[in-house]
Protein backbone atom coordinates (compact mmCIF):
# COMPACT_ATOMS: atom_id res chain seq x y z
CA UNK A 1 0.00 0.00 0.00
CA UNK A 2 1.46 3.13 -0.61
CA UNK A 3 2.46 5.74 2.24
CA UNK A 4 2.48 9.25 3.03
CA UNK A 5 6.26 9.50 4.99
CA UNK A 6 7.38 13.11 5.71
CA UNK A 7 11.04 13.11 6.96
CA UNK A 8 12.37 16.08 9.12
CA UNK A 9 16.26 15.68 8.78
CA UNK A 10 19.58 17.00 9.30
CA UNK A 11 20.33 17.58 5.23
CA UNK A 12 18.97 15.32 2.01
CA UNK A 13 20.79 18.14 -0.17
CA UNK A 14 24.59 18.44 1.10
CA UNK A 15 26.50 15.40 1.98
CA UNK A 16 29.35 18.67 3.03
CA UNK A 17 30.86 17.50 6.52
CA UNK A 18 27.74 15.12 7.41
CA UNK A 19 26.79 11.39 6.37
CA UNK A 20 23.57 12.08 7.39
CA UNK A 21 22.88 12.50 3.41
CA UNK A 22 24.10 9.85 1.78
CA UNK A 23 22.15 7.65 3.88
CA UNK A 24 19.15 9.51 3.08
CA UNK A 25 19.28 9.64 -0.49
CA UNK A 26 19.93 6.12 -0.77
CA UNK A 27 17.34 4.63 2.14
CA UNK A 28 14.61 7.70 0.54
CA UNK A 29 15.37 6.81 -3.15
CA UNK A 30 15.03 3.08 -2.64
CA UNK A 31 12.26 3.87 -0.42
CA UNK A 32 10.19 5.98 -3.04
CA UNK A 33 11.08 2.66 -5.66
CA UNK A 34 8.72 0.22 -3.68
CA UNK A 35 5.73 3.07 -4.38
CA UNK A 36 6.11 5.48 -1.72
CA UNK A 37 5.46 9.47 -1.02
CA UNK A 38 8.42 11.19 0.63
CA UNK A 39 8.41 14.74 2.33
CA UNK A 40 11.82 16.03 3.13
CA UNK A 41 11.79 18.83 5.49
CA UNK A 42 15.40 20.45 6.40
CA UNK A 43 16.48 23.54 7.84
CA UNK A 44 17.99 25.61 5.44
CA UNK A 45 21.74 26.61 6.97
CA UNK A 46 24.26 29.06 5.48
CA UNK A 47 27.36 25.69 5.79
CA UNK A 48 24.70 23.59 3.09
CA UNK A 49 23.59 25.65 1.23
CA UNK A 50 27.07 26.47 -0.11
CA UNK A 51 27.69 23.42 -0.95
CA UNK A 52 24.45 21.51 -2.29
CA UNK A 53 25.72 18.48 -4.29
CA UNK A 54 21.86 16.92 -4.15
CA UNK A 55 19.55 20.92 -4.50
CA UNK A 56 16.48 18.90 -6.33
CA UNK A 57 16.12 15.20 -5.07
CA UNK A 58 14.55 13.34 -7.54
CA UNK A 59 12.91 10.97 -4.86
CA UNK A 60 11.58 13.27 -2.79
CA UNK A 61 9.15 17.07 -2.31
CA UNK A 62 11.91 19.37 -0.49
CA UNK A 63 11.01 21.30 1.84
CA UNK A 64 13.48 23.87 2.99
CA UNK A 65 12.73 26.29 6.48
CA UNK A 66 14.79 28.92 7.69
CA UNK A 67 13.52 28.94 11.60
CA UNK A 68 11.79 26.89 13.95
CA UNK A 69 8.87 29.85 13.76
CA UNK A 70 8.60 29.77 9.51
CA UNK A 71 8.52 25.72 10.13
CA UNK A 72 5.00 26.06 12.62
CA UNK A 73 3.66 27.79 9.68
CA UNK A 74 4.06 24.93 7.41
CA UNK A 75 1.15 22.36 6.43
CA UNK A 76 3.89 19.36 5.85
CA UNK A 77 1.91 16.93 8.29
CA UNK A 78 -1.11 16.61 6.12
CA UNK A 79 -1.98 13.62 4.70
CA UNK A 80 0.95 12.05 5.72
CA UNK A 81 1.06 8.28 6.98
CA UNK A 82 4.14 8.41 8.87
CA UNK A 83 6.55 10.60 10.58
CA UNK A 84 10.63 10.33 10.98
CA UNK A 85 12.52 12.77 12.75
CA UNK A 86 16.09 12.17 12.38
CA UNK A 87 18.74 13.17 15.12
CA UNK A 88 20.89 16.53 14.70
CA UNK A 89 18.41 18.04 13.50
CA UNK A 90 18.58 21.48 13.98
CA UNK A 91 16.46 22.64 17.09
CA UNK A 92 15.34 19.02 16.88
CA UNK A 93 13.90 19.05 20.56
CA UNK A 94 11.10 21.74 19.49
CA UNK A 95 11.03 20.12 16.38
CA UNK A 96 10.11 16.77 17.93
CA UNK A 97 7.62 18.53 19.95
CA UNK A 98 6.16 20.49 17.36
CA UNK A 99 5.72 17.12 15.07
CA UNK A 100 4.50 15.19 18.28
CA UNK A 101 1.50 17.34 19.00
CA UNK A 102 0.61 17.90 15.41
CA UNK A 103 1.04 14.52 13.72
CA UNK A 104 -2.39 12.55 13.41
CA UNK A 105 -0.34 9.16 12.66
CA UNK A 106 2.65 7.00 14.11
CA UNK A 107 6.35 9.38 14.43
CA UNK A 108 9.39 7.42 14.55
CA UNK A 109 12.64 8.95 15.70
CA UNK A 110 15.57 7.80 13.57
CA UNK A 111 19.38 8.20 15.11
CA UNK A 112 21.67 8.20 12.79
CA UNK A 113 23.77 8.84 15.83
CA UNK A 114 22.83 6.50 18.71
CA UNK A 115 25.66 6.18 21.02
CA UNK A 116 26.52 9.53 20.23
CA UNK A 117 23.05 10.44 21.22
CA UNK A 118 22.92 8.50 24.52
CA UNK A 119 26.61 9.80 25.49
CA UNK A 120 24.56 13.41 25.07
CA UNK A 121 21.43 12.70 27.24
CA UNK A 122 23.86 11.35 30.16
CA UNK A 123 25.45 14.41 29.84
CA UNK A 124 21.87 16.05 30.48
CA UNK A 125 23.07 17.97 26.50
CA UNK A 126 19.45 18.09 24.66
CA UNK A 127 21.31 19.55 21.61
CA UNK A 128 18.32 17.39 19.40
CA UNK A 129 16.70 14.56 21.61
CA UNK A 130 15.27 14.56 25.36
CA UNK A 131 14.91 11.97 27.63
CA UNK A 132 11.26 12.84 27.93
CA UNK A 133 10.27 13.10 23.86
CA UNK A 134 11.59 8.88 23.68
CA UNK A 135 8.62 7.00 25.09
CA UNK A 136 6.29 9.55 22.56
CA UNK A 137 8.35 8.22 19.57
CA UNK A 138 6.36 4.99 18.57
CA UNK A 139 9.96 3.97 17.33
CA UNK A 140 13.17 4.82 17.77
CA UNK A 141 14.86 3.70 14.59
CA UNK A 142 18.72 2.76 15.25
CA UNK A 143 22.27 2.72 13.55
CA UNK A 144 23.08 0.76 16.42
CA UNK A 145 22.27 -2.59 17.25
CA UNK A 146 23.03 -5.15 19.98
CA UNK A 147 22.33 -4.18 23.59
CA UNK A 148 21.50 -0.85 23.02
CA UNK A 149 18.32 -1.07 21.67
CA UNK A 150 17.22 -3.11 24.71
CA UNK A 151 18.38 -0.09 26.62
CA UNK A 152 16.41 2.48 24.76
CA UNK A 153 13.13 0.17 25.72
CA UNK A 154 14.55 -0.70 29.44
CA UNK A 155 16.17 2.70 30.24
CA UNK A 156 15.03 5.16 28.53
CA UNK A 157 11.37 4.14 28.29
CA UNK A 158 10.98 3.63 24.30
CA UNK A 159 7.97 1.34 22.93
CA UNK A 160 10.22 -0.38 20.00
CA UNK A 161 13.70 0.10 19.56
CA UNK A 162 14.61 -1.60 16.25
CA UNK A 163 18.08 -1.62 13.88
CA UNK A 164 18.09 0.84 11.06
CA UNK A 165 21.86 0.19 9.97
CA UNK A 166 23.35 2.36 7.48
CA UNK A 167 23.66 1.02 4.23
CA UNK A 168 25.12 2.04 0.31
CA UNK A 169 24.00 2.32 -2.91
CA UNK A 170 25.51 -0.28 -5.27
CA UNK A 171 24.97 1.61 -8.14
CA UNK A 172 27.55 3.48 -7.15
CA UNK A 173 29.87 1.60 -5.02
CA UNK A 174 31.49 -1.26 -7.16
CA UNK A 175 35.12 -2.50 -8.22
CA UNK A 176 36.75 -0.58 -10.80
CA UNK A 177 39.69 -1.69 -12.80
CA UNK A 178 41.76 1.10 -12.25
CA UNK A 179 45.44 2.26 -10.97
CA UNK A 180 45.94 1.18 -7.39
CA UNK A 181 47.57 4.88 -6.42
CA UNK A 182 47.65 4.33 -2.64
CA UNK A 183 48.57 1.18 -0.06
CA UNK A 184 46.11 2.54 2.14
CA UNK A 185 43.72 5.57 2.47
CA UNK A 186 41.40 6.78 4.76
CA UNK A 187 38.18 8.98 4.63
CA UNK A 188 36.40 10.48 7.56
CA UNK A 189 35.87 13.70 8.88
CA UNK A 190 37.83 14.73 11.87
CA UNK A 191 36.96 14.40 15.36
CA UNK A 192 38.98 14.41 18.32
CA UNK A 193 38.09 10.51 19.56
CA UNK A 194 38.94 9.33 15.71
CA UNK A 195 42.40 11.30 15.43
CA UNK A 196 44.19 9.24 18.23
CA UNK A 197 43.38 5.79 16.52
CA UNK A 198 44.09 7.19 13.30
CA UNK A 199 48.08 8.14 14.26
CA UNK A 200 47.98 5.07 15.77
CA UNK A 201 47.09 2.65 13.46
CA UNK A 202 47.55 4.59 10.06
CA UNK A 203 50.02 7.56 10.50
CA UNK A 204 52.51 5.92 12.73
CA UNK A 205 52.27 3.17 9.96
CA UNK A 206 53.10 5.77 7.04
CA UNK A 207 56.26 6.45 9.17
CA UNK A 208 57.75 3.30 9.81
CA UNK A 209 57.34 2.95 5.95
CA UNK A 210 58.49 5.30 3.67
CA UNK A 211 58.14 3.77 0.62
CA UNK A 212 54.02 3.15 1.33
CA UNK A 213 51.78 5.77 -0.25
CA UNK A 214 49.17 7.13 2.20
CA UNK A 215 46.05 9.63 1.62
CA UNK A 216 43.54 10.88 4.14
CA UNK A 217 40.37 12.77 2.50
CA UNK A 218 38.08 14.79 4.85
CA UNK A 219 37.54 18.05 6.39
CA UNK A 220 37.77 20.02 9.19
CA UNK A 221 41.34 18.70 10.21
CA UNK A 222 43.27 21.26 12.53
CA UNK A 223 46.00 23.25 10.47
CA UNK A 224 48.55 22.12 13.34
CA UNK A 225 48.49 18.60 12.61
CA UNK A 226 52.05 17.15 11.32
CA UNK A 227 51.31 14.38 8.09
CA UNK A 228 54.27 12.34 7.24
CA UNK A 229 55.29 12.85 3.82
CA UNK A 230 53.96 10.31 2.67
CA UNK A 231 50.29 10.87 3.31
CA UNK A 232 48.46 13.22 1.05
CA UNK A 233 45.83 15.15 2.10
CA UNK A 234 42.60 15.99 0.47
CA UNK A 235 39.80 18.37 1.64
CA UNK A 236 35.88 17.04 1.45
CA UNK A 237 35.06 14.76 -1.15
CA UNK A 238 31.62 15.12 -2.71
CA UNK A 239 29.83 11.11 -3.00
CA UNK A 240 30.60 11.34 -6.75
CA UNK A 241 34.11 11.00 -6.32
CA UNK A 242 33.86 8.39 -3.30
CA UNK A 243 34.31 5.16 -5.73
CA UNK A 244 37.32 6.70 -7.35
CA UNK A 245 38.86 6.87 -3.77
CA UNK A 246 38.50 3.42 -2.69
CA UNK A 247 39.26 1.74 -6.21
CA UNK A 248 42.62 3.96 -5.96
CA UNK A 249 43.61 1.78 -3.11
CA UNK A 250 45.15 -1.81 -2.21
CA UNK A 251 43.56 -1.22 1.94
CA UNK A 252 41.46 1.09 3.29
CA UNK A 253 40.81 1.98 6.79
CA UNK A 254 38.11 2.03 9.41
CA UNK A 255 38.01 4.40 12.52
CA UNK A 256 35.45 4.35 14.75
CA UNK A 257 34.53 7.20 17.01
CA UNK A 258 34.86 6.18 20.86
CA UNK A 259 31.01 6.34 21.56
CA UNK A 260 30.28 3.75 18.81
CA UNK A 261 33.05 1.23 20.08
CA UNK A 262 31.64 1.56 23.54
CA UNK A 263 28.34 0.72 22.43
CA UNK A 264 29.25 -1.70 19.60
CA UNK A 265 27.45 -3.23 16.75
CA UNK A 266 27.38 0.45 15.30
CA UNK A 267 29.01 0.21 11.46
CA UNK A 268 29.75 3.09 9.72
CA UNK A 269 28.85 3.94 6.08
CA UNK A 270 32.17 4.07 4.86
CA UNK A 271 32.87 -0.06 6.43
CA UNK A 272 29.99 -0.78 3.44
CA UNK A 273 31.27 1.53 0.94
CA UNK A 274 34.59 0.48 0.75
CA UNK A 275 33.60 -3.04 1.32
CA UNK A 276 31.04 -2.52 -1.78
CA UNK A 277 34.27 -0.89 -3.76
CA UNK A 278 35.85 -4.94 -2.79
CA UNK A 279 38.55 -2.91 -1.38
CA UNK A 280 39.78 -4.85 1.68
CA UNK A 281 39.20 -3.16 4.90
CA UNK A 282 41.76 -2.37 7.86
CA UNK A 283 39.78 -1.64 10.93
CA UNK A 284 40.16 -1.12 14.41
CA UNK A 285 37.70 -3.63 16.69
CA UNK A 286 34.42 -3.36 18.13
CA UNK A 287 31.95 -5.46 19.81
CA UNK A 288 29.68 -6.58 17.15
CA UNK A 289 31.72 -6.28 14.14
CA UNK A 290 31.98 -9.91 13.43
CA UNK A 291 27.82 -9.75 13.57
CA UNK A 292 28.96 -7.74 10.15
CA UNK A 293 31.70 -9.03 8.62
CA UNK A 294 34.00 -12.35 9.80
CA UNK A 295 37.28 -11.07 10.74
CA UNK A 296 40.22 -12.18 8.71
CA UNK A 297 38.17 -13.43 6.25
CA UNK A 298 35.99 -10.69 4.97
CA UNK A 299 37.79 -7.69 7.17
CA UNK A 300 40.81 -7.46 9.11
CA UNK A 301 41.87 -6.03 12.00
CA UNK A 302 44.46 -3.72 13.18
CA UNK A 303 45.55 -2.70 16.84
CA UNK A 304 48.91 -1.39 15.95
CA UNK A 305 51.13 0.03 13.02
CA UNK A 306 52.61 -2.96 13.35
CA UNK A 307 49.76 -5.05 12.22
CA UNK A 308 48.76 -2.49 9.55
CA UNK A 309 51.86 -2.85 8.14
CA UNK A 310 52.00 -6.87 8.19
CA UNK A 311 48.65 -6.29 6.01
CA UNK A 312 50.15 -4.08 3.70
CA UNK A 313 53.50 -5.86 2.81
CA UNK A 314 53.09 -9.13 3.50
CA UNK A 315 49.38 -10.46 2.42
CA UNK A 316 49.44 -11.71 -1.80
CA UNK A 317 48.08 -9.87 -4.25
CA UNK A 318 45.21 -12.78 -4.87
CA UNK A 319 44.51 -12.84 -1.13
CA UNK A 320 44.15 -9.74 -0.82
CA UNK A 321 41.81 -9.74 -4.00
CA UNK A 322 40.02 -12.55 -2.45
CA UNK A 323 39.24 -10.97 0.95
CA UNK A 324 37.65 -7.67 -0.53
CA UNK A 325 35.09 -10.11 -2.95
CA UNK A 326 34.10 -11.88 0.11
CA UNK A 327 33.44 -8.61 1.94
CA UNK A 328 31.89 -7.20 -1.41
CA UNK A 329 29.40 -10.47 -1.86
CA UNK A 330 28.61 -10.19 2.14
CA UNK A 331 27.31 -6.66 1.57
CA UNK A 332 25.42 -7.02 -1.51
CA UNK A 333 23.49 -9.88 0.04
CA UNK A 334 22.55 -7.91 3.21
CA UNK A 335 22.81 -4.30 3.39
CA UNK A 336 22.55 -2.60 0.27
CA UNK A 337 20.42 0.90 0.29
CA UNK A 338 17.53 -1.31 -1.01
CA UNK A 339 17.77 -4.02 2.10
CA UNK A 340 17.52 -0.83 4.21
CA UNK A 341 13.67 0.36 2.55
CA UNK A 342 12.71 -3.16 2.47
CA UNK A 343 13.16 -3.25 6.46
CA UNK A 344 11.89 0.54 6.59
CA UNK A 345 8.79 -0.04 5.44
CA UNK A 346 8.11 -3.45 7.41
CA UNK A 347 8.34 -0.90 10.39
CA UNK A 348 6.25 1.24 9.36
CA UNK A 349 3.54 -0.90 8.58
CA UNK A 350 3.85 -2.57 12.12
CA UNK A 351 3.70 0.95 13.50
CA UNK A 352 0.57 1.71 11.55
CA UNK A 353 -1.04 -2.07 12.51
CA UNK A 354 -0.36 -1.55 16.31
CA UNK A 355 -1.55 2.39 16.14
CA UNK A 356 -4.88 1.15 14.42
CA UNK A 357 -5.65 -1.22 17.17
CA UNK A 358 -4.82 0.61 19.94
CA UNK A 359 -7.65 3.04 18.11
CA UNK A 360 -10.46 -0.38 18.22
Amino acid sequence: MKRRVVVFGLSVTSSWGNGHATTFRGLLREFAARGHEIVFVERDVPWYAENRDLPNPPFCDLVLYSSLEELRTLDVLRDADYVIVGSYVPQGVEVGRWVLDNARCPVAFYDIDTPVTLAKLERDDYEYLSPDLIPRYAQYLSFTGGPTLRRLEGQFGSPSALPLYCSFDPGLYFPEPRKRFYDLGYMGTYSDDRQPPLERLMLQAAEQWVEGKFIVAGPQYPETIEWPENVERVNHLPPSEHRTFYNSQRFTMNITRADMIQAGWSPSVRLFEAAACAVPVISDYWDGLDDFFTIGWEILVSRSPEETLSFLKEMPEWEREELGQRARDRVMAHHTAAHRASELESYVEASLARSTATLM
